[in-house]
């Protein structure tokens, strides 16, 4: 179908940019802010008419709400796992006690998720997590071991977990999707990762004995695979085209930066700018289109690829264009206070790992030669 904006989604525009004007006040905390959201019925747009969500809304004005949220300067969302990848999974998953219990409370920014999938031994590699769960005679199930790169562990009310439940599985078989509870002092551990940004907001997590109820499986013991990779599919949608609001308007500063220092004056640097902008053009007509249903079983996969190296080069570019003043420090880098970078530094050095998060490039290239090209399948070593 085409994917396009009508009369309707213009006056949904113009009432998200009202609201928004009115309710958007830097000194409130997240959590309040995720409430604040959920009062005015703007978290779960996307979940339709399931009953569980706030206002309903179409694809279209979904996209307007994520754009317009994008440009706004509104704070960064906290609540966008529960809301964007726990919401769908236990739409598509889930039973009916499980919507009814977990579903309202983060329509309405009560409580807060993280992701535990990642491990050090098994990062962009999911099917090889370690991480155990034993289920105990009275149904309970007693979780061991470490998740990392947790992203907002240290804020997060529940976790859903992927772990082993059968011990003598390999690979994706044997894995469940475990609803859990992060208030359980002495059984789980969160310890912040500090970045070279000096943000912390990825985490390792560690279980150590951890319960989650029997009721609070989705998709019942074995089949967290299945379940697991549906969620990834949901991972990216609209949120991209939000993103590449973002985006835009970092291109927007790296220009302005161009222009105040004179780089702009190098013909190499013009080009360089002219192609960013281009490829941020084509990235979006790319996203509409896979919006509108004519994209491929690895349209996912090939956005990741696209905006991940974009990006980093935008971050490189950004501190050409800065000359020899980006190469100045923040001062102390080993103190324990989070320390200031300028927006230039603060891109260049979080882009790095735009390659490597959210499934390396690697990985990437490897689902769309087999799942899209037909190619060989990779050798998988044991685990």
């Amino acid at each position: 179908m085409d994917f396009g904006f009508g009369d309707e989604d213009e006056v949904f525009r113009s009432e998200v940019r009202e609201w928004l004007s009115v309710h958007i006040d830097g000194s409130k905390d997240r959590r309040t802010w995720e409430r604040t959201l959920g009062k005015s019925g703007w978290i779960g747009l996307g979940w339709s008419a399931s009953g569980y969500g706030n206002r309903t809304a179409t694809l279209t004005q979904q996209v307007v709400w994520a754009e317009e949220y994008a440009r706004s300067g509104a704070p960064a969302r906290s609540g966008h796992i529960g809301e964007k990848l726990l919401a769908p999974t236990l739409l598509a998953h889930g039973s009916d006690e499980q919507k009814a219990r977990f579903l309202p409370p983060v329509a309405a920014g009560e409580e807060l998720w993280c992701q535990g999938y990642s491990e050090p031994g098994a990062g962009s590699d999911l099917a090889g997590v370690r991480t155990r769960a034993v289920r105990g005679e009275d149904g309970t199930y007693r979780i061991s071991g470490q998740k990392i790169w947790t992203s907002l562990a240290h804020e997060a009310d529940w976790c859903f977990v992927l772990a082993r439940t059968d011990p003598d599985s390999r690979r994706h078989h044997g894995l469940t999707f475990l609803l859990v509870p992060m208030d359980q002092p002495g059984r789980i551990e969160v310890r912040p990762i500090r970045q070279l940004t000096g943000t912390s907001e990825f985490n390792e997590v560690f279980f150590n004995g951890a319960h989650a109820r029997a009721e609070h499986v989705v998709g019942g013991e074995g089949q967290g695979w299945q379940v697991a990779m549906s969620l990834l599919g949901f991972e990216r949608g609209v949120s991209t085209l939000a993103q590449q609001v973002g985006f835009a308007e970092e291109l927007t500063r790296v220009l302005q930066e161009a222009v105040l220092t004179g780089a702009v004056a190098d013909p190499v640097v013009r080009a360089l700018l002219v192609r960013q902008w281009a490829e941020l053009r084509t990235m979006r007509w790319n996203a509409l289109r896979t919006l509108g249903g004519s994209g491929d079983a690895g349209a996912s996969s090939v956005a990741k690829l696209l905006w991940a190296g974009w990006h980093q080069r935008l971050g490189e570019l950004a501190m050409l264009v800065r000359g020899a003043r980006a190469t100045v420090g923040p001062g102390d880098w080993t103190a324990s206070e989070p320390y200031e970078l300028d927006a230039s530094q603060q891109l260049f050095l979080f882009s790095r790992a735009d390659t490597i998060y959210g499934g390396s490039d690697q990985i990437q290239r490897t689902i769309i030669a087999e799942r899209v090209l037909g190619l060989p399948r990779e050798p998988k070593g044991v685990v």
